[in-house]
């Protein structure tokens, strides 16, 4: 991977159980966490669009986007981010297998959606 390209990952700062999560991510990943750039996505409809990222799926799903520009969302873009941090290499490799993936998949969406409700942010 070249220094100067990163992988982007799309999240929602205006989620506080998702900003401790990029805290608790960027611990873990120590000096790895270099790799990473994080995107803040509230109010930023125009530049997800943009990138091919609708806004409510950016809100309700993971967004990733590697260096070579592909975009890969939910258990994918978990996935990829595990993947390149030694310590969780394993989940990472864990998560996309064919028989968790759906379960988790199904599991994440249930979760988000009743954060969202839960903070008054989707009917």
């Amino acid at each position: 991977m070249k220094a100067d390209k990163k992988i982007t990952v799309f999240y929602d700062a205006s989620c506080p159980s998702c900003v401790k999560d990029r805290v608790n991510f960027e611990r873990i990943a120590g000096k790895r966490a270099v790799l990473f750039e994080w995107f803040d996505i509230t109010g930023q409809e125009d530049a997800l669009q943009e990138l091919g990222i609708e806004p409510f799926a950016a809100l309700t799903e993971l967004h990733v986007q590697d260096t070579n520009g592909t975009i890969y969302s939910e258990i994918d873009a978990y996935s990829l981010i595990m993947r390149k941090i030694p310590l969780l290499m394993p989940l990472g490799i864990l998560i996309s297998l064919p028989i968790i993936k759906p379960i988790l998949g199904y599991f994440y969406r249930k979760s988000v959606k009743k954060r969202l409700r839960c903070e008054g942010r989707l009917k």
